[in-house]
């Protein structure tokens, strides 16, 4: 049996933004949102699900973190806006 991993992005209702990795979204964004995740997202608020991506490869997620934590804000914007231009908190899709 495959895992799935995912690259997500959670945002403050300022916009501020962070990128991790997960093999459990439902669990980790659960965290997020409880402050349970001592450090950056705890001090900014940061617990909506406001993008993410999936993939049964661990390396090419670790990767794909990698890459989207280098862009300018303004591209992890538009990558943000694109796919969910309403910024809803996805996480409300997984959990009711």
């Amino acid at each position: 049996m495959s895992r799935t991993y995912y690259v997500y992005i959670v945002a403050s209702i300022s916009r501020v933004v962070y990128i991790g990795v997960t093999n459990n979204l439902v669990r980790r964004v659960h965290e997020h949102k409880q402050g349970l995740v001592a450090g950056f997202t705890k001090r900014y608020q940061a617990d909506r699900l406001v993008y993410f991506e999936e993939t049964t490869d661990v390396r090419v997620a670790i990767e794909r973190e990698k890459q989207l934590k280098t862009w300018r804000r303004e591209k992890k914007l538009a990558l943000i806006e694109i796919a969910n231009p309403s910024w809803k908190d996805l996480y409300l899709d997984f959990t009711g």
